[in-house]
């Protein structure tokens, strides 16, 4: 028979299956990637702040991202690279730290699509109607539409930990370096029908929403672009709109990566390290993609590197 235990404050993690000589490889290939991450999405949430050319709809709505990448990412990845030195009798949590990293880790991805939705909006906008966007991307409007990104996130994810919560717990073991929903709600022995039909229907409505959301948006764009006589608007288009998707294509890779190999329980150590991954890739390429395209944020390195040149000589 077997032995349970209620509502323990302290949970075990399942470590990652690596052998010792690559143990030390993989853990400094987190590390700098999570150090790279840090510092390029901080460097871009501060220049867009400071430079008042950056002061666009555009790039105000796309610092949420880097904002995004440095929450979710700052209470995961420490955690984990701590625990990648322990031996595997050692990795404990506390119940409570479990729920706050789940929580972080939906509310990454989460907030990662519904920024991606708005900032398909603003393309839009600019692309289809250049004359009228100063008149209705205004900044109440911006505050909507970037409330509406992270409250819509907030809302989903809360209902979604709050059903889990509700659970008796009778089991102690994650099956997983950190937590999540799924890893938390199958510590119950109770019914999880309710977490299942919500997860489901949580997954499926999101990934519609914002799989729906870029195919209108983009068909519009290119309807536009294919009717408008205008080079200048076509290449703004291209530029501003490649840089976009490319962004969104890379967030939704990573998820549907992680999805799928969830359903494979022969594939845990794949699935171990796709969960990882999925917080580390997009986040360390987003700025490089959106630094290296956008020409304001090209000029203004430019300037700031020609001015410490100087300086030296002065």
């Amino acid at each position: 028979m077997e032995n349970y235990t209620y509502n323990s404050p302290m949970l075990q993690l399942e470590a990652l299956n690596v052998s010792k000589a690559s143990l030390y490889p993989i853990f400094l290939l987190f590390l700098f990637s999570y150090l790279f991450l840090m510092v390029a999405n901080v460097s871009i949430a501060v220049l867009i702040l400071i430079d008042k050319n950056l002061h666009q709809p555009m790039y105000l709505l796309f610092c949420n991202l880097p904002l995004n990448d440095i929450l979710g990412n700052s209470i995961l990845m420490p955690r984990l690279l701590i625990d990648m030195m322990k031996p595997s009798s050692e990795l404990f949590i506390s119940y409570y730290e479990c729920v706050v990293q789940a929580f972080a880790t939906h509310m990454f991805g989460t907030t990662s699509l519904t920024v991606l939705m708005i900032m398909a909006f603003d393309r839009y906008v600019a692309i289809s109607n250049p004359l009228r966007y100063a008149a209705i991307m205004t900044n109440t409007m911006m505050m909507k539409l970037i409330a509406s990104a992270w409250g819509v996130a907030l809302v989903l994810v809360g209902i979604l930990l709050g059903l889990t919560i509700r659970l008796n717990r009778c089991r102690t073991l994650i099956g997983s370096p950190y937590c999540d929903n799924a890893s938390l709600f199958k510590l119950s022995c109770e019914s999880v029908f309710m977490n299942n039909v919500y997860g489901l229907t949580f997954t499926v409505v999101l990934f519609t929403c914002s799989i729906g959301s870029m195919v209108i948006t983009y068909t519009k764009i290119t309807v536009v672009c294919l009717t408008s006589n205008s080079k200048s608007l076509n290449s703004k288009a291209l530029k501003t709109c490649s840089t976009h998707l490319v962004v969104f294509l890379i967030m939704m890779f990573s998820a549907m990566s992680n999805i799928t190999l969830h359903r494979f329980p022969q594939f845990t150590d794949y699935r171990k390290l796709s969960r990882i991954l999925f917080h580390i890739v997009p986040g360390s390429l987003n700025p490089i993609i959106y630094g290296v395209q956008s020409k304001e944020i090209r000029i203004f390195l430019t300037k700031f590197f020609d001015s410490k040149k100087v300086l030296p000589s002065l």
